[in-house]
Parts: structure tokens; sequence; C-alpha cells
């Protein structure tokens, strides 16, 4: 997960802020109509077993499949499901049919839930550092997905990968992603597919090259940023982990997230194309009020411009539900899902 920071002006007027916040969605609108006319829209979702060990045939420890049913009572409409394929490649960048097998049953457990599966290969680290090693089994796990549910599941959606970026430039990306969705559409020609920005702190959408004929893309990045904030005294790294407790919500935090968005925006309305905030969230280390400020902000403002989004995550850390007492963590599903009347 990599931060977007944003930039913005030292001295801000608090009255043009508030009419830059307010003209968000105008800007969004009649692309957002255009181009939702050929791809679903998700909605409102949640990331769920990255780091589960139902793959290996665990008890579905800490994700049970029944917690499908409190994520559609919740409101979402839709669940990310984050799949580490290039674990279960064997010789030839072979898939494990066992975990496949685990894969259909996932999928078919997230429908009979009336929710919408987004199959998302999540193999970030080997991607960001080995660009040709990622490139190759990435082509080989979109050949066989793509083939094994060709005319199955309509309501599926291929993600094609997590964050790319680190050695990763835009331009090899374009030329990977192409290719991958060129292996998805021999067999899945109208299949909603979504494509990721590369990963960087610019959030360089207007570099991202699309088939301009396909009009089944969604186009995907995710928000964490300012990472200080966001994963402050997370435990798993040396600089986060002594970082905090750092608050957000003020006027200038506002514009500098909606600033972000804007750019998003303005390339959404250029390009008629959808957009998804597949990922962001705030480690449980952060004062409570201030993460559950920037949360709401982040959903609404999605809201807002039409955009489907996605929380990180379920379970394990930056967690909106506790697997222990298996319930919803009230202030983190309040920011998240606005109470209906």
């Amino acid at each position: 997960m990599t931060a977007m920071r944003a930039r913005w002006p030292r001295s801000v007027n608090l009255a043009a802020i508030v009419v830059f916040l307010a003209s968000l969605s105008s800007h969004a609108q009649g692309a957002e109509q255009v181009a939702s006319r050929d791809t679903p829209k998700l909605g409102r979702g949640i990331n769920i077993l990255g780091y589960d060990g139902i793959w290996e045939g665990g008890q579905n420890a800490p994700f049970r499949l029944d917690n499908l049913t409190a994520i559609k009572k919740a409101g979402f409409a839709h669940v990310r499901i984050n799949f580490f394929g290039f674990k279960f490649m064997g010789p030839g960048n072979v898939m494990d049919e066992i975990v496949l097998r685990r894969l259909d049953a996932v999928i078919e457990e997230v429908l009979a839930r009336k929710l919408i599966p987004v199959v998302d290969e999540h193999d970030t680290h080997l991607c960001q550092r080995d660009v040709s090693g990622c490139a190759e089994k990435l082509k080989a796990f979109w050949r066989q997905i793509a083939e094994r549910y060709a005319g199955k599941y309509p309501a599926l959606v291929f993600e094609v990968l997590n964050e790319p970026g680190g050695e990763m430039t835009s331009a090899g990306w374009n030329s990977l992603l192409n290719e991958c969705l060129g292996i998805i559409r021999r067999t899945n020609p109208e299949r909603p597919v979504i494509a990721a920005v590369l990963n960087t702190d610019e959030i360089p959408v207007d570099e991202l090259v699309l088939p301009a004929e396909d009009r089944h893309l969604i186009v995907t990045f995710h928000y964490y940023a300012p990472i200080r904030f966001t994963h402050q005294g997370a435990p798993w790294s040396p600089t986060f982990s002594r970082i905090g407790p750092l608050n957000w919500g003020s006027p200038e935090d506002e514009a500098k997230a909606a600033a972000d968005f804007r750019k998003m925006s303005l390339w959404a309305e250029k390009e008629q194309r959808p957009v998804y905030v597949g990922e962001f969230g705030v480690y449980e280390r952060a004062p409570s009020d201030s993460r559950q400020r920037y949360l709401s902000f982040v959903a609404r403002s999605a809201d807002r411009l039409g955009w489907s989004w996605a929380y990180w995550q379920f379970d394990h850390d930056f967690a909106a539900f506790d697997s222990a007492r298996q319930a919803w963590k009230p202030g983190i599903l309040r920011a998240l899902m606005p109470a209906t009347r």
C-alpha cells in the first residue's frame, strides 16, 4: 500500500476550499453517466481474504464464509478478493487446480449473497521488484483464469494487478497491462476488467494507456495519503511504528485530498472512464476521531463523484470487523456507510 501525496499551496483560502469541494461532483457526473453504460456499478465494497488460510485449505480463519452475509447486511455491494495467484503456481506457471476450486467456491458464495466478486491478482511485491518475472507469471495467470471463467459468472470482475509500481515504469506497465487485456479479451470480450494507475505519489493517470475501443474497463487507484497519518503506529515499519498520534481533518487536510480526487475526476471526465478507489484505510493506532473523519471524507467524496470504492480491509489489520467478537467495529462502519433514513 503506497500513499499518494497531494500538493497544495501553503496559503489556502477557506472560502476557496469550500467552493472547490462543492464543485467536485459537477466535474464527474456527465462522464460517469457515459462511462457506466458498458460497465457495472460496483458501488461500496470491502477487501477480503488477502492474508487468510482459506487458500491452503485452512478452516477459514479468521475469515468465515458466512461473514459474507454480514457484509451484505451492512450495505456493501461488492467484495474485492485479494488473491495471490503466483504462490500457487507450479512448473510452467501452471495454477494448482485444488486452489482454483477453492477460488470457484468463494466466488459462488459471494454470488449467492448477491454481492459482486472482484478477483484481484495481488502479487504486488514480486511485480514491483522483478518486472520480467512478474510479466511471465501475470500473463500465465490471466490465460488460465480467463479460460476458466469464460462464459461463467457474468457478474465476476477481473482486476489485472494490484498496485503496479516499484521498478515498473508507466511505459512498462502500459505494455504489460495491454498484453494482459489482450489475453483476457480473447475469451472474455465483455468481462468487466479493472486496470490500475501506476501506484506512485503523483497518481500519473495521464500516463495510463488503454485500448480506446474497450469500454468494459474500470480505472483504479489506491488512496492512503498522507501515509504518515494513515500508517502511524504500524508495527511492521521501523519508520511508521514510531509515528503518532497524528490527527487529520483540517480544511488544509481536506483540500489536499480533494486536489487528488479532482485530478482523477478531470481525467475521467475527459476519457469517459469509471473510477474505482480499490483501497483506502487508516491503521488502528491513529486517533479514532481522526480515523473516522478521514474514512468518511474519502468514502463520501467518492460517492459524490459517482466512483465505486472498497475499504482496506475486512479483518486482520486496518480491520472494519472484529473476528474474535464476530461484530463490526461500529465507528468504522458508521464512517464508511452513511445512516439511511
